[in-house]
């Protein structure tokens, strides 16, 4: 029999048992990041309700705590999930969304990971750097600063051996560390920077694959691969940045039910 690839093999798995995902993202991207997990076979429940916490966490196979448009009660409320999940054994995919744009949102953020264990983070080059408390610029979400590929290599490993998780770095090339292993995944489309939640949608895609997979680091590489596909394929099928947005969905659909094989 041949050997199936391992991405194929996620696909099929989330076709066949469609993981609950819970979603805690920001409001900004809730809406593409549901439309997403639809689109590639999972279930998504966007939960806000700290009354609720706990049980739509135990009934979630994946938590994604993502921090953009944040309050004080929303940190709350992904510190209340992630130690659920921690507590049951469930991956947790923390996207620490802008979180150099304010002292207030470092402090919440760091406080988040002293009692959430996350199993991937999922950041661009800035997110990193104030993760690690090394300075870099931030503006609203983007990363500004550009640095060479040895050095964003180093930045994901130090984050991951920090964190002591699978870090995935975003960027016109994506980094994915352990700590050990490094994989570097090129492609994609420069649209992507052009569009809001491209990086959630990422996010939300590491946290399905954790839902059927315990390889953290492969539910990464696999996912970061899979996006920079779509983009692609959406690139070659759009005439705009709107056109762009929407044949996201239809390639993710597309090319998840290529993968899922029998």
């Amino acid at each position: 029999m041949k050997d199936i690839p391992f991405t194929d093999i996620l696909f099929k798995d989330l076709r066949e048992r469609r993981p609950l995902i819970h979603c805690v993202t920001n409001y900004v991207t809730m809406n593409d990041c549901a439309n997403l997990a639809y689109a590639i076979g999972a279930s998504p429940m966007m939960a806000m309700a700290m009354e609720e916490a706990e049980e739509i966490t135990a009934r979630s196979s994946a938590t994604l705590l993502n921090t953009g448009t944040p309050s004080t009660e929303r940190f709350a409320f992904c510190r209340r999930c992630g130690c659920e999940a921690n507590r049951l054994g469930h991956s947790v995919v923390v996207d620490p969304v802008g979180i150099g744009a304010s002292a207030w949102r470092l402090r919440e953020t760091e406080l988040l990971f002293t009692e959430v264990r996350p199993t991937i983070i999922r950041a661009n080059a800035s997110e990193c750097r104030a993760l690690l408390r090394i300075g870099g610029d931030e503006k609203g979400v983007d990363s500004l600063s550009g640095t060479d590929l040895t050095i964003l290599k180093e930045l994901a490993a130090q984050a991951a051996k920090s964190h002591q998780c699978t870090v995935l770095l975003s960027d016109a090339v994506d980094i994915v560390s352990d700590g050990v292993r490094t994989e570097v995944v090129s492609g994609g489309s420069a649209s992507m920077r052009a569009i809001t939640g491209a990086g959630c949608m990422l996010s939300l895609l590491c946290t399905a694959f954790c839902a059927v997979t315990s390889d953290a680091f492969g539910a990464a590489c696999s996912a970061s691969r899979f996006w920079k596909a779509c983009a692609e394929s959406a690139e070659s099928l759009s005439g705009g940045i709107g056109g762009f947005h929407m044949a996201l969905f239809d390639a993710a659909e597309h090319l998840s039910l290529l993968r899922a094989i029998d």
